[in-house]
């Protein structure tokens, strides 16, 4: 029997349980302890969601990385992150020159292997940075990343396996992102990988949240994976990954050679896992992501979205049963908006192309199931609003969908004047390094070692000039002070399966969210999105003021027809996307048509056009401020 190594996905433990990642102290705490456990050849260290995180509760991410690196290399284990190809570490598209600069930084800090994947598994975008990894002295491990469909068949994943093995891949990793694989079926993959190349070495990732991991893993390490990822308590199962007791065990009685796990260092790392939920991280897990949920295997959410989408949930059944209420409805239940919403995901995905459900297509996906469910509920129609990044999805400047488009998607697109784009993605977002450093040189920030600092600018310019302010930190410290007084002072200490005691206020998001591997976060400025936060020193306007401006916006206004533009969703407000738009202001002229703002929801776009021709009166709601549904955003005073 073949020998069967373990990887640790530590980064992937805790984004997919909650909203925050261990600080840098306590990981490099933790290191010797995971070193002697002695059963790891690998530990994922950094990569997703990793880097913003760290930026947001106020760390920086570059000393994270380079210390949790360090003790791992020195014991002989290789460290992984995990990167997006396009996309780089976050949820849009990167520059060519930012992507480069990526591995070279990486490489520098000490990460061995990057697992690229591309969320609509166009080998494009993974052979590109499959290049530039390669460049930079990375291994590669390109990923494949696995839904179930009748379009990602057996011979679908080996072809493409193939193109990415012949664009240079070290490795193959099998990322079943969602847990739906089917044992028997991913068996076959793999099979089929082995008999064209019997070399190469293959690795595979599951959730565990549908049921089928375990029984995954048996069948591809019996087809020829010899890397396999797990996690440990207290976050294993549910939204997690399975956990290395049972897959050790499961493997060794089937005839399997794996490592032994020292299990005194295992309840170490068992219990400062617990410490570091105590201490901060356990306020930002939802229980509820302990739980299995055989509801997915329809769905095909994976296991990083659910935290996600009950996070969602709970602010659109809030918005929903507002409206209920004004109409005189009964009101929703979380339970019957979540299966609606389940439902309206396995109606629209053949509609939309079959786009593999991992980041950020899930959320792409999800966010338009989201959108058209409220529509239905009210008595409206699917599709009244499609974000302009999913439109990019759907028009391929994003990569290749793997289906077709339903004609009713073909006929929007045709009436909105969008084309469908067969180029490279790439060639659609240019090289912006030198704008990055003349940025740094006119604060005077550093570009760090190997350039490092440029690059977390680069990569995530808003969250990286709020972590330069201070003002991440702040909120932060400010979150979880509030979270703390809502569970009356300590994380309780009643182990890892408890949940959190319910208090006068039910625990749960306010303010400021995150999403992990597609977890929404709310802050001051939107997750790997908008470009430009609210300037320094301008605070926004108070949401309770906001209905007084207005008034007396409509007051102040001429003789034309007065109209207020109002929110089609709750999210956070902003003028502009991109540092290259020029905001509106009040007392512009503007055209019908025209776009005011956006309103980012569920890390998309939605962009915020003018009904009618006039002139803008006011601007009510802040720049970068939370807004509700139907709160006002814009008053108009119009032509006709």
């Amino acid at each position: 029997m073949n020998k069967i190594k373990f990887s640790l996905v530590y980064r992937d433990m805790w984004q997919s349980s909650g909203k925050y990642v261990p600080r840098v102290d306590q990981l490099t705490a933790i290191a010797p302890h995971m070193i002697e456990m002695g059963c790891f050849d690998r530990i994922e260290t950094n990569g997703g969601g990793f880097e913003q995180i760290n930026l947001l509760f106020g760390e920086n991410p570059n000393k994270a990385v380079r210390e949790w690196t360090r003790p791992l290399k020195e014991a002989g284990i290789q460290t992984h992150m995990l990167d997006r190809s396009l996309n780089g570490l976050r949820m849009r598209p990167v520059p060519a020159d930012v992507r480069k600069l990526m591995y070279k930084v990486k490489k520098a800090q000490g990460v061995d292997i990057t697992r690229i994947f591309c969320g609509m598994n166009d080998p494009r975008n993974i052979i590109d940075s499959i290049g530039y990894a390669r460049d930079a002295g990375m291994i590669t491990q390109a990923a494949l990343s696995i839904t179930f469909s009748e379009v990602h068949t057996v011979e679908y994943y080996i072809e493409l396996a193939e193109k990415v093995i012949e664009g240079g891949a070290d490795e193959i990793c099998l990322k079943d992102m969602a847990g739906i694989g089917r044992p028997v079926w991913l068996g076959k993959i793999v099979e089929g990988i082995r008999e064209k190349y019997p070399d190469i070495p293959i690795q595979y990732h599951s959730h565990s949240g549908p049921g089928f991991a375990m029984a995954s893993i048996l069948e591809v390490v019996r087809a020829g994976v010899e890397f396999v990822d797990v996690g440990m308590e207290p976050l294993s199962w549910g939204t997690g990954h399975v956990d290395v007791l049972a897959v050790q065990a499961m493997l060794k009685d089937a005839g399997f050679e794996v490592p032994g796990i020292n299990m005194d260092a295992y309840m170490k790392v068992r219990s400062m896992n617990q410490e570091f939920m105590e201490d901060f991280l356990g306020y930002f897990i939802n229980p509820a992501n302990r739980h299995m949920n055989s509801l997915l295997i329809s769905s095909g959410l994976p296991g990083g979205m659910m935290g996600s989408l009950m996070a969602d949930l709970e602010k659109n059944l809030t918005d929903l049963n507002k409206w209920m209420d004004k109409n005189n409805k009964p009101r929703l239940t979380e339970d019957q908006l979540l299966v609606k919403l389940f439902q309206e995901v396995e109606y629209i995905w053949p509609k939309v192309g079959y786009p593999p459900l991992v980041t950020p297509f899930s959320q792409y996906v999800k966010n338009l199931a989201v959108i058209n469910v409220s529509q239905l509920v009210k008595g409206g129609d699917r599709w009244k609003m499609i974000p302009d990044n999913v439109w990019d999805m759907l028009t391929g400047k994003l990569g290749k969908l793997p289906g077709k488009l339903s004609p009713e998607i073909e006929e929007m697109a045709r009436k909105e004047g969008r084309e469908i784009y067969e180029g490279n993605p790439q060639e659609l977002y240019p090289d912006k390094l030198d704008e990055f450093r003349n940025e740094m040189d006119k604060n005077g920030w550093g570009y760090g070692k190997d350039d490092e600092e440029l690059f977390e600018l680069a990569m995530h310019p808003e969250q990286y000039r709020h972590y330069k302010t201070g003002a991440a930190k702040q909120e932060f410290e400010q979150e979880l002070k509030k979270r703390r007084e809502q569970v009356g002072g300590l994380y309780p200490k009643t182990g890892a399966s408890a949940p959190l005691p319910q208090a006068a206020t039910p625990l749960r998001p306010t303010t400021m969210m995150v999403d992990v591997n597609g977890e929404q976060f709310r802050v001051s400025l939107s997750y790997g999105q908008q470009e430009e936060p609210p300037a320094s020193g301008q605070a926004g306007t108070p949401k309770q003021d906001v209905a007084g401006k207005a008034a007396e916006a409509l007051a102040q206004a001429g003789s034309g027809e007065r109209m207020e533009i109002t929110s089609p969703l709750s999210g956070n407000f902003y003028l502009t996307k991109d540092p290259s738009e020029k905001s509106v202001k009040a007392g512009d002229t503007v055209n019908k048509g025209d776009v005011l703002g956006y309103i980012e929801a569920m890390k998309t776009y939605n962009t915020i056009r003018s009904d009618k021709s006039g002139k803008l009166l006011e601007i009510v709601a802040a720049n970068g401020r939370e807004v509700s549904e139907d709160d006002v955003l814009f008053v108009l005073e119009s032509d006709s």
